[in-house]
């Protein structure tokens, strides 16, 4: 699990794609303190394992769907990519909380400079869009920011000028791709109103109903 406050923006150093899968490294310095084999690291917003470490590196391995799912699968070697390590038990939730299960993939529209801050406007599909909501959360490449507007066909982020220096948002350009993934708690909700009350509960809520109405004598 991860907050969305990003650590570092590294560079992918290599991604050697194999029959099924991928094996990406990536240079970086800052969360490499501490970092083992085995842990979980975000990767634009790709939850993935740290399977070696090297003098200001790290690599992991990228699963066929994450290929599909994910810019990831048509990133280059020197993209800059931005970083953050799984939450501990003292980590402080900052941003949202992010799983790092990317749900689809947006396209920038537009930037705008607003004061000393940007806007940035992107397109997505209609099962994003389906989850979003004003001054809601998500997570752009990783990144958790705060949706100012919905658009028809998309939604628009501010972000401060620190977010922007310190990610991956400096160096986009309009029609770049980047990773989406909704705020988990939404996702949550929608599914429980598709399901509704749990059987049991739903026949005891309608059995009192009943008890009420016949005491009142409209039954």
């Amino acid at each position: 699990m991860f907050t969305g406050i990003i650590e570092e923006v590294g560079r992918i150093r290599e991604i050697r794609k194999r029959e099924k899968d991928a094996l990406i490294s990536v240079s970086c310095r800052r969360i490499l303190d501490g970092l083992a084999i085995g842990d979980s690291v975000a990767v634009n917003g790709v939850c993935l394992t740290v399977t070696a470490l090297g003098e200001g590196h790290f690599t992991a391995d990228v699963s066929g769907e994450s290929l599909a799912r994910t810019t990831l699968g048509t990133a280059g070697r020197g993209r800059e990519v931005n970083l953050e390590r799984a939450l501990t038990p003292s980590s402080r939730l900052g941003g949202h909380i992010v799983q790092g299960h990317v749900d689809g993939v947006g396209e920038l529209e537009e930037i705008k400079q607003v004061g000393a801050g940007r806007d940035y406007s992107f397109s997505c599909p209609a099962e994003i869009r389906a989850y979003l909501v004003l001054k809601g959360s998500i997570a752009v490449d990783g990144i958790s920011l705060t949706i100012s507007a919905l658009t028809e066909d998309g939604f628009s982020v501010a972000a401060i000028p620190h977010t922007v220096e310190e990610t991956n948002l400096r160096v986009l350009k309009p029609g770049d791709k980047v990773n989406l993934e909704v705020d988990i708690i939404a996702k949550y909700v929608r599914s429980y109103l598709e399901r509704g009350l749990p059987g049991k509960i739903r026949e005891e809520r309608e059995h009192s109903l009943m008890e009420k109405l016949a005491e009142g004598g409209f039954m």
